[in-house]
């Protein structure tokens, strides 16, 4: 499995992107509670949370919105969800 490049995510959200600002992260879990909630746990309270489970139930799509303070902020949420099993991040 090769090693996803933050440093050309970093610079893509650095491009143009004034901070703060609103982010949007969308993931594909498998429907399972206790890893839906390790990925809901990356987020703050205030954060907009909405579950939605697929048609056969296996997978549950989580979409969080939520305001980054800069792009390290982005890449650390994506590095904690990438330890979660079978996580798909979009």
């Amino acid at each position: 499995m090769t090693e996803f490049n933050y440093d050309e995510l970093r610079n893509k959200l650095n491009a143009g992107n004034s901070w703060p600002q609103v982010y949007m992260f969308k993931f594909i879990v498998p429907s399972d509670n206790q890893k839906i909630a390790l990925v809901e746990s990356l987020f703050a309270d205030d954060a907009e949370i909405k579950l939605q489970p697929s048609s056969g139930g296996k997978y549950t799509s989580l979409t969080a919105r939520v305001v980054m303070l800069d792009a390290e902020q982005i890449i650390d949420i994506y590095k904690k969800a990438a330890e979660v099993d079978g996580i798909i991040s979009l």
